[in-house]
């Protein structure tokens, strides 16, 4: 593949094509799909954490005006829902689409209504009657295990689904019996809701001519929700099946997953012969959609007399909800452990998880997913140590890099991963540069004598984007490959559209992807056109997590594209009577060295392809390209972020100065883009950090399941960030590119904590969980102050 370089618009902040229609309120999102004959959803939901169904009445509620019909799991027979990532020794419980014998979670799907309108359908599912049997019901995943925990499924003893390890144990503790300082932290990575701003929403239409159904869904990766479904749970061919995921309102994670609902409705639509819609309310999001986090961790680091990190010993407990969501046990095992060495050189890792149930949402992937929990548990650890061997954060940090490697040879960790480029220190330098650092810490010293208390936290990171290869992600226990596939198609007339597995949910594929292609074959972005999220038009591809879209999407593209230029070349070559080694490729037009006058422009050249009346002799007409791209390796973003916030130590108010963030994604397609999701991101890691909590009492009520309850950052509780950049190419893509969608999210919430905590250092607070809320702090303060 031949290596992408900077053009005319490769590396330009270009406005997003795709945003006039969102603004104007001319997108398509799947609860503006309105078909003939469309009927509507509602779902009756265990209102208990842990109970017995005994009985379910739905008499009352098929009397109810404008209800069609009501379906329980008596009636819905297909298959449970999949997980999707097998581990060694894992015990997979089964979930079914609406609860069978047991509820385990509240709101958990019990039974589904079909009503001529939504309303209809909602007065229906209150008319239903469930009997239950109230049962224990443990939230803690820690809680979980231990002896006499209420068990969710006779079949999984102690509530666990697998143990997973990675590092050398042996080796970890032999660095500690050895070593000088050891730093222990016991941590809590709280649970997180998603929210996006368009809830989940399904609409099902089943053709009976063609035995055909269609599926309008809020999914980031159409083609996998076809397959799930359609193999493993409807049990019909994937040739019966379409799925089209229209404009994404947001996903975050949460929108990978195949759900309750979705097979649900789709069900009903193939036995009714009816289209059926189904949207949430935000209430329903908060108690069904799959959340992030959850971690119960002890960490120790273990260091040198000189402040070299010598070995890391971890025990996490992670809480899985009540069922294992689609990619769950990935999240906290090969997402989480294989980053624990971070950007640090550390001799000796081992690292242990018990992935366990609960009665409580199921868990998966959420922005980030696995990274921000080893990232947050280094950089904590880290701030400790540096407390605890009265070095500055920022010196112990840069004391234990990784040295420069940025030749093409890859950093090997002790936990699995190679990374594949990196150049730690010019990034932290710029960060503490930008921020001021020096002149701050005198600010700070001068502040705490006047009864203010600032503070300064630092965070240096590394994640790992664009899950690969396929290969090796199969014998970690994938239910799928990981590559992309790209489709390119010139019409006689030279405009370009391009079809990607890759699926788009705020990312700005339609531009960052327009910009490759006119750079690549020196046409107008106006004249390509890029298409994505119909399984009907697109080939097979795998979607948008985990910041795959530019480095694996964006090569299967470029891929496409050297075999468009190379069949146009030969075209352009026979026209013009010349040796294609003779011929210069440049600004869209194909010219003979020497003789720039002997030149054929790309549309000649199209046009020419599908006419094929001089074409060379044996060649196929047309003008297009399919490519599959499964990369060798993940790539490696990496950044220094920097926060200066004040505590008020009289109400525990944090107020948040100064945010800087200097992140490497390699080389940047388009930088506005990469801005703006480096500015969404941090807001969703500081609102980890200072408010956001998916708060169960013991037994499994969800507390904080409304906006009322569930605190979320706003516009005027951050400050205007400022953003830069280094750039440290990644070798293993043509396009040189790392990913960006999630580095914000990353760095932000250790980066906040670590301030915090800084600021509360006169009082002797050495951690508070998150999140870090006034009255937490508060309660802090004042406890410190009596002593």
């Amino acid at each position: 593949m031949a290596t992408v370089t900077e053009g005319r618009l490769f590396g330009k902040s270009i406005k997003r094509r795709e945003d006039p229609r969102f603004i104007t309120g001319r997108g398509t999102y799947v609860d503006d799909v309105k078909l003939p004959g469309m009927t509507y959803a509602a779902f009756v939901r265990s209102p208990h954490a842990h109970a017995r169904i005994k009985a379910i009445d739905a008499a009352r509620a098929r009397k109810v005006p404008g209800v069609i019909a009501v379906y329980t799991s008596q009636e819905i027979k297909v298959g449970g829902l999949p997980c999707g990532w097998m581990l060694p020794g894992i015990k997979v419980p089964t979930r079914p689409v609406l609860a069978q014998g047991k509820a385990r979670y509240v709101g958990e799907p019990v039974a589904i209504v079909i009503g001529e309108t939504p309303y209809a359908a909602k007065d229906g599912a209150e008319a239903v009657s469930v009997t239950y049997e109230a049962l224990q019901g443990v939230s803690d995943g820690k809680k979980a295990h231990q002896k006499g925990a209420p068990q969710l499924f006779d079949e999984i003893p102690s509530n666990q689904c697998f143990y997973w390890t990675i590092g050398d144990k042996a080796a970890a503790e032999a660095a500690f019996k050895s070593a000088a300082t050891v730093v222990s932290q016991p941590l809590l990575n709280q649970r997180l809701i998603p929210n996006a701003i368009e809830p989940r929403a399904c609409v099902a239409s089943h053709s009976p001519a063609t035995d055909e159904l269609t599926l309008w869904v809020t999914s980031q990766n159409p083609h996998v929700h076809r397959l799930l479904m359609a193999a493993f749970v409807l049990a019909i061919p994937e040739t019966k099946m379409r799925v089209i995921a229209p404009d994404v309102g947001g996903g975050f994670g949460s929108k990978i997953f195949v759900y309750n609902e979705e097979v649900a409705v789709s069900w009903a639509s193939r036995t009714l012969k009816r289209p059926v819609k189904w949207t949430a309310e935000r209430r329903e999001s908060f108690l069904n959609d799959a959340h992030g986090r959850d971690h119960v961790t002890e960490a120790e680091m273990a260091f040198s007399r000189e402040g070299q990190i010598t070995g890391l010993r971890v025990k996490t407990h992670a809480n899985l909800g009540a069922y294992l969501s689609t990619f769950a046990p990935l999240i906290p095992s090969y997402l989480y452990g294989p980053l624990l060495s971070g950007v640090y050189k550390i001799p000796a890792i081992f690292c242990e998880v018990w992935g366990m149930l609960s009665n409580t949402a199921p868990v998966d992937a959420y922005r980030g997913a696995g990274r921000p929990e080893a990232t947050f548990l280094l950089e904590r650890v880290m701030d400790r140590a540096a407390r605890q061997l009265r070095l500055d954060p920022a010196e112990l940090r840069r004391k234990n890099f990784i040295p420069a490697f940025t030749g093409g040879t890859p950093y090997q960790t002790p936990v699995a991963f190679a990374y594949d480029s990196g150049d730690y220190e010019p990034a932290l330098r710029r960060a503490l540069e930008l921020s001021g650092y020096e002149q701050v810490r005198r600010e700070q010293t001068a502040a705490r004598q006047k009864g203010r208390y600032l503070g300064i936290g630092v965070t240096t990171y590394i994640e790992a984007c664009g899950p690969a290869p396929s290969a090796v992600a199969g014998a970690l226990g994938a239910g799928a490959g990981l590559w992309e596939s790209g489709q390119v198609r010139v019409d006689p007339t030279g405009t370009v559209t391009v079809f990607t597995g890759s699926h788009s949910h705020g990312q700005g594929h339609e531009t960052t992807f327009a910009q490759i292609v006119a750079d690549e074959l020196g046409i107008p972005m106006e004249q390509i056109e890029v298409v994505h999220g119909d399984t009907a038009r697109i080939p097979f591809g795998m979607g948008t997590y985990g910041s795959r879209s530019a480095c694996v999407g964006g090569s299967a593209i470029v891929k496409c594209l050297d075999k468009i230029k190379e069949k146009g070349r030969k075209i352009a070559a026979h026209l013009l009577e010349a040796g294609e080694q003779d011929l210069v490729f440049q600004g869209g037009t194909w010219s003979v060295k020497g003789s720039p006058d002997k030149k054929k422009a790309w549309g000649e050249v199209a046009l020419m392809a599908y006419l094929a009346h001089n074409i060379p002799q044996g060649m196929e007409p047309g003008l297009e390209a399919t490519s599959f791209y499964d990369p060798v390796n993940f790539t490696f973003p990496f950044g220094a972020h920097v926060a200066v916030v004040e505590v008020d130590a009289e109400t525990g108010a944090v107020t948040i100065l100064k945010y800087v963030a200097v992140d490497d994604v390699g080389r940047v397609i388009n930088p506005m883009i990469v801005d703006g999701m480096v500015h969404g991101g941090i807001a969703q890691g500081v609102g980890q950090a200072l408010w956001e909590h998916g708060i169960y009492t013991d037994d499994g009520q969800l507390l904080s399941g409304t906006m009322m309850d569930y605190a979320m950052p706003k516009a005027d509780s951050l400050p205007s960030y400022v953003t830069d950049r280094t750039v440290t190419p990644s070798p293993i893509n043509p396009l040189g590119v790392k990913g960006a969608g999630e580095t914000g999210t990353i760095a932000s919430t250790p980066t906040i904590a670590n301030a915090v905590m800084d600021a509360l250092e006169p009082f002797g607070v050495r951690h508070l969980d998150m999140p870090l809320t006034p009255g937490k702090i508060w309660k802090a303060v004042a406890a410190a102050k009596k002593k």
